[in-house]
């Protein structure tokens, strides 16, 4: 099935795209994209194939939104003790307004760097390093293989 098509014309040259055959499965849509370059009396014919990733909806317990929550006001708070606007806050970072609203929130769907660039704004992104990094279990299983290991 072609979706789209349309020709240019350069000269003696007349190029075509089409996109064809979109599947659809459960993690992707393989659309297909073929190039029909045309010179005088030859056809020359270029498939390009994509692989669109559909993202995956990130799922959180509610004890674990929480959490997120709980970070969201902890930003959001940050930002009115130094009285600065959603939208100063929002152009700093390079993110859109909507998109603070939601760290603000706590959504679980804003990527890591919108976080980091508010958090940076704020003077906080030394705060991230704290993440993950008293790992108490993982320290207790590196010291029991050691152990094995001995």
């Amino acid at each position: 099935m072609i979706e789209n098509c349309y020709f240019t014309f350069f000269g003696d040259f007349a190029f075509s795209n089409a996109e064809f055959g979109i599947n659809e499965n459960i993690n992707a849509t393989r659309v297909e994209k073929m190039l029909f370059i045309i010179h005088k009396k030859s056809i020359f014919v270029v498939i390009i194939h994509h692989l669109n990733m559909k993202p995956k909806k990130q799922i959180l317990f509610p004890k674990h939104q929480k959490i997120m929550e709980q970070v969201g006001e902890n930003i959001k708070l940050a930002r009115k003790r130094r009285r600065l606007t959603t939208i100063q806050v929002s152009e700093r970072a390079g993110i859109d307004r909507s998109t603070l609203y939601q760290i603000e929130k706590g959504s679980g769907s804003v990527s890591m760097a919108a976080y980091f660039n508010t958090l940076r704004v704020l003077g906080l992104q030394d705060d991230f390093l704290k993440l993950a990094a008293d790992d108490v279990f993982g320290r207790k299983l590196q010291d029991l293989s050691l152990i094995k290991n001995s």
